[in-house]
């Protein structure tokens, strides 16, 4: 059962947040982050990127990044721009992003439980990536970046929460990217027992997005041996039939030395080819494909259509179909030919880079559904790489959970 806890939160002063809370400091380069943070000495890039602070050429992995973070962490704390609450507490957190609209608890999920499977995951970690998870929690004494976690939503949490939401939230802002993030402190002990007790009868969570924050945060609790509060993580919990998924697009460098002609008779024994396609697919099993300045639609054949949980999936489909046998990428995750491209960007993204001739050709996909990540995840499989693009993203600084 889920074992989640109030906790007190460092949070910014309201009238600070929309210069404070950032975009997560994984979906930006550091060039980016450096503009994003230009003249504004509160945003909270300076400690969740901190080699911004430093000369360009600084590794990022290097020990003065983390201190400085820790530096600038500390200023934020000592000016009064973040403060603890004085009480353990649980929050919800509201993203509204166009018609779009998802609200989450805020809490202290258990590191025990992800290491028991209690919170499910469906991605393999990097080591180096963890690794830097790892020592900015330890120089920060804090995690700064919360995991996206979901369960299958529950009719009486979502009474509660529509109640609650309906009052005066404690922060209220639109950030630059028109994302609306809303907060509510849940501080009273009845509202507290209550969430306490509809999560004792949810069997498990699942990592939606943040699988290295949560695999750092084990590590950290394992390391600390479960001192001060190193046995929980933070995380914003949100019911499954909230979730928005986007596509994760595919670039290819290179044809792999087949021809035009041999690429498309290799393509047209696995799927119908539709040559005035769209650019974006309409369902499962359909891929838009980007070559020669045109969209087309890939249509999977019925002969091949898979039955397993795993084997289902369009990203696993692409790979096994078209990336491993046709391009030679047996490992997606480490080959430099292909690259990843985020649904926020749209497929007008895509065409700029084939039109770029950066890359060769491209591929749109169908959305991974919230209902097959819990199935895989249930069954104990992993997902290919790159399979989800969760929006809208949760803002670091939003809430920090103390260690």
């Amino acid at each position: 059962m889920a074992a989640i806890k109030p906790f007190a939160a460092l949070r910014p002063k309201p009238e600070l947040a929309a210069r404070i809370c950032e975009l997560p400091y994984d979906v930006m380069s550091s060039d980016e982050a450096r503009e994003i943070a230009a003249g504004n000495p509160l945003s909270f890039l300076h400690v969740s990127k901190p080699e911004i602070d430093l000369p360009p050429a600084t590794d990022v992995y290097a020990p003065e990044v983390y201190a400085k973070g820790r530096e600038n962490f500390q200023k934020l704390i000592r000016d009064g721009a973040l403060k603890q609450d004085s009480q353990p507490c649980f929050y919800l957190y509201r993203q509204i992003m166009g018609k779009h609209s998802q609200v989450g608890l805020v809490a202290a999920a258990s590191c025990e439980e992800y290491l028991r499977g209690v919170i499910k995951k469906h991605e393999l970690t990097r080591p180096d990536k963890e690794n830097d998870r790892v020592r900015h929690i330890e120089a920060l004494n804090s995690q700064t970046g919360p995991v996206f976690l979901t369960y299958r939503a529950n009719a009486e949490l979502d009474k509660f929460v529509a109640k609650k939401i309906s009052q005066k939230p404690d922060v209220d802002f639109t950030a630059r990217d028109g994302v609306r993030h809303t907060a509510w402190v849940i501080a009273d002990e009845d509202g507290i027992k209550f969430i306490e007790t509809q999560f004792s009868t949810i069997p498990f969570l699942y990592i939606a997005d943040g699988h290295h924050r949560n695999a750092a945060a084990a590590r950290v609790f394992r390391s600390r041996q479960g001192a001060g509060h190193s046995g929980q993580f933070l995380a914003v919990i949100f019911p499954h039939d909230q979730m928005q998924i986007l596509p994760y697009n595919r670039v290819l460098k290179d044809l792999n030395n087949w021809t035009p002609e041999q690429f498309l008779k290799k393509l047209e024994t696995l799927f119908v080819i539709s040559k005035n396609g769209n650019a974006t697919p309409k369902r499962k099993y359909e891929l838009g494909f980007y070559f020669q300045g045109k969209w087309q639609t890939l249509s999977l054949q019925p002969k091949v259509l898979p039955k397993d949980a795993i084997e289902n999936l369009d990203v696993t489909l692409l790979q096994k179909n078209i990336l491993a046998p046709i391009f030679g990428i047996d490992d997606p995750r480490t080959s430099q030919r292909i690259n990843f491209v985020g649904g926020i960007r749209g497929t007008a993204e895509l065409e700029k880079l084939v039109n770029s001739g950066e890359y060769a050709c491209a591929f749109s996909m169908f959305p991974t559904s919230i209902e097959d990540l819990m199935a895989i995840a249930d069954a104990g499989g992993i997902m290919p790489p790159k399979s989800t693009w969760f929006e809208p993203k949760l803002r670091d600084a939003m809430f920090c959970h103390m260690v």
